[in-house]
């Protein structure tokens, strides 16, 4: 064998080499994806690689002696700087996506709360400042509730700070599972949570209220404690409400009103949901 049939012989090979571990990016990549899709277009690209490795393959075979100059090279190396091309296209797509999923973990952990899995306070102020801002742009009433666990460190003193976290997982779900999907359900602290109802009148917002008390309160916590048996943990929460107004006009002035409104539920008892009437919207 000359040495132009070991160039020749050599650049395909690699260049085979190259198309095989593109193809074991792209299924990477492939893994990667939720949508379908882009599965399948990917799953297209896949399928043309596998071609190129084989028609690379068959080419070898058949000219494995037959290069005697320079021109002869001339195929084997576009194949060589093709095959190049494709790996460095996979390997890139393969790290953007992965750099993407990493920024997106990230974006997700910083505005969710690590115990309950709904957002977090942080998340809240900021889409409570842009729903204030798009309901005064618009003219759109808005309303925000407060929710406070009643007597929740009996919880945590009787059962355990693990039930106690077990309590706000399992409210934080029967809140979310009772909203719109247009709502915003965050723990605001603790024991409380926060509910921004955008397009939603103050008299709408008093009736989720109400319907989220009454649905709590006839919903108690199931749980096996550590000698099997089963507990009963029921749970009553009070609720403030306030809406947007002349002079709730603000996040913050409107967040103040709902938590003024929560503090009066406590005081008069617990267990019940009071309206900000001082600041009621329309």
């Amino acid at each position: 064998m000359n040495i132009f049939s070991l160039l020749a012989n050599g650049l395909v090979i690699a260049a085979t080499s190259s198309l095989i571990v593109s193809l074991i990016l792209v299924r990477r990549l492939i893994a990667s994806f939720q949508r379908e899709s882009l599965r399948s277009k990917w799953h297209f690209l896949s399928l043309l690689i596998l071609a190129f490795i084989i028609s690379y393959l068959v080419y070898l075979v058949v000219f494995w002696q037959t290069y005697d100059n320079m021109h002869d090279l001339i195929v084997p190396a576009v194949f060589f700087f093709g095959a190049c091309f494709v790996w460095l296209t996979s390997r890139l797509a393969l790290q953007t996506t992965e750099d993407v999923s990493r920024l997106v973990k990230l974006e997700h952990e910083n505005i969710t709360d690590p115990l309950i899995g709904i957002y977090n306070r942080r998340y809240l102020d900021r889409r409570l400042e842009e729903e204030t801002n798009r309901a005064l742009r618009y003219k759109l009433p808005l309303s925000i509730l407060m929710i406070d666990i009643d007597h929740f460190k009996r919880i945590n003193d009787t059962h355990g700070h693990q039930i106690g976290d077990q309590a706000l997982l399992y409210l934080g779900k029967l809140l979310t599972d009772e909203v719109r999907n247009l709502d915003v359900v965050a723990r605001f602290g603790g024991e409380e949570f926060a509910i921004i109802a955008p397009e939603t009148p103050t008299l709408t917002a008093v009736e989720l209220a109400k319907r989220l008390h009454q649905h709590i309160g006839t919903h108690p916590l199931m749980i096996t404690n550590n000698r099997g048996e089963k507990l009963e943990i029921k749970m009553t929460v009070s609720i403030g409400v306030a809406s947007l107004s002349y002079d709730n006009n603000n996040p913050q002035k409107l967040l103040k009103s709902a938590d003024e409104a929560l503090y009066q539920a406590k005081q008069n008892g617990r267990n019940r949901v009071y309206l900000d009437e001082l600041n009621m919207g329309e």
